[in-house]
């Protein structure tokens, strides 16, 4: 799709992947909606861009129903989604504070998995009716995370949240086909978003060493660069790409 003059929604907007992927994607003339749950965030995201900030949780049905509300009446129906949006706590099944806590995996499937989920559904609803631009009605696009694939000690909560984005990813591409409604997952390795930032120098570079070509972090910028190109292209669909460097991770 041409992203001139399209809108855009994305989740987890406001920093790190999300953030990257708005300026890109406004770069090439989109209209670009920034949803987030931190709305100074999304409000300083969406200045950057020239766009709106939407403050919503993405579990939450009704809240994100609004976002997509106040996107559609600023820019129309929202062409591209690019789910960004999700947390990572890291757990032993049995550590030495105990028993993995029920509600702690509870939240991170219910933020990363239920909550990509809703806002597929909800933005896809939109969507089926729009009228089609040439062969295609929308795009959307996952994250997920290498560890859907290899995860680490601690990460069972997260790398089921993130399998499951990427096990949907097929069957919600084979739904939505018939309304020509496109669907793709990325799958980051270790990049420098926020999370990473906090670590000292010296952790990054050991961290970034540990990927085969090039041995670094990946830039924001660099997912941003793959979400624009599977907007773009017209036949991915129905994939998940690991963007790692090559990295396999190891148990720890």
């Amino acid at each position: 799709m041409n992203l001139e003059n399209l809108s855009v929604l994305i989740t987890g907007g406001g920093s790190g992947l999300g953030a990257a992927t708005a300026r890109a994607m406004a770069a090439k003339g989109a209209r670009v909606a920034i949803l987030d749950l931190n709305k100074t965030d999304a409000e300083t995201v969406a200045a950057q861009v020239g766009g709106v900030a939407l403050e919503a949780d993405v579990s939450n049905e009704e809240q994100v129903r609004r976002a997509i509300d106040h996107s559609e009446a600023r820019h129309g129906i929202p062409r591209i989604v690019v789910n960004c949006a999700g947390i990572g706590d890291a757990m032993k099944v049995v550590g030495k504070n105990g028993v993995h806590s029920l509600d702690a995996f509870w939240r991170v499937i219910n933020v990363n998995l239920i909550g990509t989920f809703n806002v597929i559904r909800l933005a896809a609803e939109r969507l089926v009716t729009a009228p089609p631009l040439g062969e295609e009605r929308g795009v959307i696009i996952n994250t997920a995370s290498v560890a859907a694939f290899e995860g680490q000690i601690g990460q069972a909560a997260y790398s089921a949240s993130k399998g499951g984005i990427v096990a949907m990813t097929l069957p919600i591409a084979r739904d939505l086909a018939q309304s020509f409604i496109r669907v793709n997952t990325i799958a980051p390795g270790l990049f420098l978003t926020p999370l990473l930032k906090g670590l000292s120098e010296q952790a990054q570079k050991s961290l970034g060493a540990q990927v085969p070509h090039p041995s670094r972090l990946g830039r924001p910028e660099e997912y941003a660069d793959l979400a624009v190109h599977i907007a773009e292209n017209p036949m991915l669909n129905g994939e998940t790409i690991r963007l790692d460097g090559g990295i396999r991770m190891a148990p720890r």
